[in-house]
């Protein structure tokens, strides 16, 4: 049975299993990404993720096809009531200038959130997320914030905010989130929601996942203390951890053989790392997929955990992940692994 709970300060009720959607248009096709929405709404997820920024790798032959296939979706099935939909702005940067250079800025905001609506076939999104900082920070894979004092950038919390509570007014979009954020970005947001009377930010989408848990830093407190939900991504570090690479099982149409430069997750340490909790989910009677998975659903600063597949048959085991729980033994051991190789993949 899936399990529900509501974004945090909401109402808004969502299952804690959420549909990822960055394969459709590129490793799968519309009517793929179509029997995936199919199958998963019929498993009681109501709870979708897109970016205007997929399919990836992004580029601007594929801009926006993933928004596209969800709103012909949507059309086709009418079930856009049903369906609990989130989507986000691209950041700044070289890989998305294809899209816009304005950053964060009024125009842009207001120029993505009118695009996405028209893409998606609907009228109002149900939480729309700034999909990484304007400013240089930590993010993507690195372990350490490194500050450059010729970052560009300035404090603009307030004004995104604004801006924000701006097209909130207009009904386009109903909730507010972050993703790839840090906790001082976090922090930034909350105190310009509270001292102006601004939109809250009820939702943090970052990378979170067995060979990935920095998260259980600063976060995890400010998650807890501030009543910010997690949205994990990458729980499976790109189905490094369903263990068909180290097995050698790995089809020709698998993401890394396919996109080899997205090797976040697949260092020598994070091989090993994977070895060890293939062993502990085979000594349990598990496969490493749904362990994976159980893991990052059992999270109690979590609020949904973004699974992503490119076949039905993953598709289905993925959601089924919700019906797994961890014991104490498995847990003790996934954590001795940790204490040995922490965060092998930031």
């Amino acid at each position: 049975m899936m399990k529900y709970t509501t974004l945090p300060n909401t109402d808004i009720k969502v299952s804690k299993i959420c549909l990822g959607t960055m394969t459709w248009g590129n490793q799968n096709t519309q009517e793929e990404g179509f029997s995936q929405m199919d199958l998963a709404l019929d498993k009681g997820v109501n709870f979708f993720d897109v970016a205007e920024l997929y399919p990836v790798p992004a580029t601007a032959e594929t801009y926006a096809e993933t928004e596209r296939i969800i709103g012909n979706w949507f059309t086709k099935t009418s079930n856009r009531d049903k369906v609990v939909l989130a989507t986000k702005i691209a950041g700044p940067g070289d890989y998305t200038a294809h899209i816009r250079t304005n950053g964060f800025s009024k125009a842009a905001l207001n120029d993505a959130v009118d695009n996405s609506l028209k893409r998606l076939q609907t009228d109002y999104i149900d939480l729309y997320q700034l999909h990484w900082p304007e400013r240089e920070t930590k993010m993507f894979g690195t372990r350490d914030y490194i500050h450059n004092s010729n970052d560009k950038w300035e404090d603009n919390f307030n004004e995104i905010l604004y801006n924000l509570d701006e097209i909130i007014k207009t009904g386009k979009i109903r909730q507010v989130g972050i993703s790839n954020e840090g906790a001082w970005g976090t922090m930034r947001y909350l105190q310009e929601s509270k001292q102006h009377n601004l939109p809250r930010m009820v939702t943090i989408q970052n990378a979170y996942s067995l060979l990935c848990r920095p998260f259980e830093g600063d976060l995890a407190e400010v998650a807890h203390r501030e009543n910010i939900g997690l949205l994990a991504y990458s729980p499976m570090a790109f189905g490094v951890l369903s263990g068909k690479y180290i097995k050698g099982i790995a089809t020709e149409n698998a993401r890394l053989k396919l996109f080899p430069r997205f090797a976040r997750y697949s260092s020598e340490k994070a091989t090993e790392a994977t070895k060890r909790y293939l062993k502990i989910a085979e000594d349990n009677n598990m496969s490493l997929a749904q362990m994976s998975l159980a893991f990052v659903n059992e999270r109690p600063f979590l609020t949904s955990n973004i699974i992503g597949a490119t076949s039905i048959e993953q598709l289905e085991e993925n959601i089924d992940s919700i019906n797994i729980s961890l014991s104490e033994e498995v847990m003790k051991s996934i954590n001795a692994v940790h204490a040995e190789i922490p965060n092998p993949a930031p």
